[in-house]
């Protein structure tokens, strides 16, 4: 028998690395703009065309590389991080592995031009599929300059599984977000197909989060800074108020490194505990600084899951710190007892007062249990007349068919023998009695399901009711927002909204579908926004369902709203009209029957 192991050729070897290293053309970015904060940059210039598909490129002014260093940084395992072993707990560098330059070579065509200072020519370098195809002299500035183009374009199973546009330009601006929050003191430019989104000056970190996510968050976070012999924590939270439920923008970082950590997430959660209501999410932007003998972030390949060495008293004094900053910075209402200038309350004098002390008056010989003392309750006549408040129900016996009868719909059957009276229950519940027994139906899911079909054949049919807005609300959206925004614009306007972009992220609302006037339009739109996002909303089927759940949602008369026997009638009504009466567009349950024979059984 032959032999039959072997070693594999090395670009075999690179594409099955770059499978773990380059996941998507967010993954080419961040090692990209990480070497270059490495190489010392102090201005990068991030560009992609057809969300990085087509083309990617970075340009930093850092120190840049020699001929030989460019053309051996594309071999798999070789950095200028580290030296030796011991040096992967001692990093104070982005990378380290020497694996990134090599994986991106090996599935897709890359272009380097690199000089340092000193030298009058720089190199220029093309690569493709791990094979040099030409290195000659060529005149550059000072720095990187990568172009990478046609990514995946050898491994062609990988590159058909990439998202759409939408999905993956979203991915890169969540990676360039990662970077660039938490190195304000470089300067940022990203370009996508030619449009600049971001242009980020070198600022303090604070500045820098409201450069990114925009002004308005500027009001909603808080300072927290504390300093101890086993981490330093400094960033900002946000104020309770600034909960959410969804898409709450929380980073944590060690070291300069975006992290993952499940455990110091809970901590933060914590000291909010009886503050925010259950399941809902503030923001926070929150920096580590450790020992980096303490961590070790060399446990996966993306670098964002780290483990540290002391977690727990980490933990206790993350929470203790983000509880400091709630209670100290957070603005409660105080009494003020400085009276000067103040009109003067006279103090009630009790000598004099022509008001007496109200008395009762009870029987100290009252006893329940005697049969004379008992109080007769004199009743209404209409009480007597009980039967007048059943007309129009029949009682059913339990050997009777269900609801339901098999040649009929159930809708029909329902809309057919429903009770005209209808009882509200603690502002939440219709109940109403049909054949079988009593329906009892979640008035706030039965209007979701009334408002998604209506918005739905609304968007179908083209047509929208638009109101028209007497002074129009200025909306602000982040960079990695808007690009969702702009594709779901035209089936928001078949909804009945007219915005106008001012530039900036900056959106006017000019105008409103009919019927949600009163509502917070601002934070309507941006739920939408946010809704079509996290579902990962692509085709414009799925976006017009995104859509019109979250507007039902927003719009739906909610729990406790007390109604009328002529508004339950009409819900009720609508209800059954609709395409699927027994449950919401996301699967919640509308109705419930109880049965005639269960309640008979429950008493008995």
């Amino acid at each position: 028998m032959g032999d039959i192991i072997q070693l594999l050729p090395d670009s075999v070897a690179n594409q099955i690395a770059a499978g773990e290293v380059i996941q998507r053309p967010a993954s080419v970015i961040k090692e990209l703009v990480e070497n270059a904060i490495d190489a010392g940059a102090t201005m990068i210039n991030v560009s992609v065309v057809d969300a990085g598909r087509t083309a990617i490129q970075v340009i930093d002014n850092g120190r840049g590389m020699t001929e030989t260093d460019a053309r051996l940084a594309f071999e798999r395992h070789a950095t200028s991080k580290i030296r030796k072993a011991d040096d992967l707990f001692a990093l104070n560098t982005m990378g380290f592995r020497g694996e990134a330059l090599a994986s991106i070579a090996a599935v897709a065509q890359v272009e380097l031009k690199t000089r340092v200072e000193g030298d009058e020519i720089g190199t220029r370098l093309s690569i493709s599929g791990s094979r040099l195809v030409k290195q000659e002299p060529t005149s550059c500035p000072v720095g990187s300059n990568f172009s990478v183009e046609n990514l995946f374009f050898n491994v062609p199973v990988r590159r058909k599984f990439l998202k759409s546009n939408t999905t993956e330009l979203n991915n890169i601006l969540t990676a360039f977000e990662r970077i660039v929050l938490v190195y304000p003191q470089v300067g940022f430019t990203f370009h996508n197909n030619g449009v600049e989104v971001f242009n980020l000056k070198p600022a303090s970190i604070h500045q820098r989060i409201v450069d990114v996510f925009g002004k308005k968050i500027n009001q909603d976070l808080l300072p927290i800074n504390v300093d101890t012999t086993v981490c330093r924590i400094s960033g900002f939270v946000g104020k309770p108020e600034s909960a959410r439920k969804k898409m709450a923008h929380q980073y944590l970082f060690v070291n300069g490194r975006y992290m993952k950590h499940g455990f110091f997430h809970k901590g933060v959660m914590q000291a909010y505990e009886r503050l925010i209501a259950s399941g809902d999410q503030v923001p926070y932007f929150i920096y580590f600084k450790v020992a980096p003998e303490n961590i070790d972030v060399n446990i996966h390949p993306t670098k964002t899951e780290i483990k540290f060495d002391n977690e727990v008293a980490i933990w206790q004094i993350l929470t203790a710190a983000v509880k400091d900053s709630l209670g100290r910075f957070n603005d409660v209402s105080m009494i003020d007892f400085n009276v000067e200038g103040k009109p003067e309350i006279p103090v009630f004098d009790s000598s004099g007062s022509a008001f007496s002390v109200p008395k009762v008056d009870y029987n100290p010989q009252y006893n329940p249990f005697k049969e004379g003392d008992r109080a007769v309750y004199q009743h209404d006549n209409t009480a007597q007349n009980w039967e007048k408040l059943y007309e129009g129900l029949s009682q059913r016996t339990a050997e009777e068919k269900g609801l339901f009868d098999e040649e009929a719909e159930p809708a029909e059957r329902l809309i057919d023998e429903k009770a005209p009276t209808h009882y509200q229950y603690k502002g939440q519940y219709i109940m109403t009695a049909v054949k079988s027994g009593l329906m009892i139906i979640d008035q706030e899911r039965a209007h979701v399901r009334i408002l998604y079909d209506r918005y739905m054949q609304q968007m179908k049919a083209k047509g929208h009711g638009s109101q028209k807005i007497l002074f129009p609300e200025v909306v602000q959206f982040p960079p990695s927002d808007i690009v969702a925004l702009e594709k779901m614009m035209p089936e928001m306007e078949h909804l009945g909204f007219e915005l106008t972009d001012l530039g900036g992220g900056s959106y006017a609302v000019n105008g409103i579908p009919s019927g949600i006037e009163g509502m917070n339009i601002g934070s309507l739109i941006k739920d939408m926004v946010e809704t079509a996002i996290e579902s990962g909303a692509v085709d414009a089927a799925e976006i017009d369902h995104s859509l019109a759940l979250s507007l039902a949602h927003n719009a739906a008369i909610p729990h406790g709203q007390v109604l009328g026997n002529d508004e339950m009638e009409t819900i009720v009504g609508e209800l059954f009209a609709t395409s699927n009466a027994n449950y919401t567009p996301d699967g919640k349950l509308i109705l419930s029957i109880l049965k005639q024979n269960e309640m008979e059984q429950m008493l008995g």
